[in-house]
């Protein structure tokens, strides 16, 4: 009888120690663990956030491909009683129009606005094919300025395209993965577009002061508003971005403390 009941033993630890090691051998040899998908309400979050970053681009884009960033207005009468001359121009091309005294409001001094009719004559700047400065009005750009303005808005919409890439890519496979991705690209084409706006208004002030011989009243004109606009939306879209990537909400971990400190 003891014999039989020690071979049983025997029989039961071979059997547990067989099992073990297929479960080690499974566990060693077994899949990784996917990446956590997100819920319906993460990516509902998302969704807006995307649609507000889209927002940044839509005037970005539209503010870039205008001529209308600045204006630069001569006295109403500077030339005659009956017509004036102002300018306007952007990153790539500039408009010299020719506008009616008469139509212009009396209590305004200088030429303008732009949106009046008149003659227009527009030109392409040819400092990124031939390297030559553009003369407005005896004035002379410079070029430097003017090309760093043009590629800072050129690098940040290159920022914009990898980020809406990244976003697409995080909804297509239900991951939070490129999320920080996109946080980076969204922020600094933002930072860029600003930057750009800076360095372009330097051009302008340089413009102003390469000759002095007929005075100019300068202002930034609606393509720059739609462009700090475009920088501050993108920033936060971007930081939207940052705040759906962490495994928590912030917000709500700080008022679950400070609601368990008050108790």
């Amino acid at each position: 009888m003891w014999s039989n009941f020690f071979l049983q033993q025997d029989d039961d630890g071979r059997v547990g120690t067989g099992a073990l090691g297929g479960v080690g051998k499974s566990g060693r040899s077994g899949k990784r663990s996917r990446p956590p998908r997100m819920s319906d309400s993460q990516e509902g979050k998302i969704k807006l956030a995307f649609f507000i970053a889209l927002i940044g681009v839509t005037l970005t884009v539209l503010g870039m491909g205008t001529e209308f960033w600045v204006e630069l207005s001569q006295p109403k009468h500077f030339r005659n009683n009956q017509t004036c001359e102002m300018a306007h121009y952007g990153l790539w091309k500039s408009c010299v129009r020719t506008l009616w005294v008469t139509d212009i409001d009396p209590e305004r001094e200088s030429c303008g606005p732009a949106e009046l009719p008149g003659e227009s004559n527009c030109t392409f700047f040819k400092l990124y094919t031939s390297g030559e400065n553009a003369v407005i009005f005896k004035k002379t750009t410079e070029k430097s300025l003017h090309i760093a303005g043009a590629m800072l808005a050129l690098l940040s919409l290159f920022l914009m395209i990898m980020g809406s890439v990244c976003i697409t890519m995080s909804l297509s496979k239900s991951v939070p993965f490129f999320l920080k991705p996109a946080t980076i690209c969204f922020v600094f084409s933002g930072i860029l577009v600003l930057l750009s706006i800076i360095v372009f208004h330097q051009s302008v002030l340089a413009l102003l002061a390469s000759d002095h011989s007929i005075p100019l009243h300068h202002e930034l004109s609606w393509s720059v508003a739609c462009l700090g606009s475009a920088g501050a939306i993108l920033i936060f879209g971007g930081l939207m971005f940052l705040l759906l990537s962490l495994p928590y909400n912030p917000l709500e971990k700080c008022f679950r403390q400070q609601s368990s400190s008050d108790a």
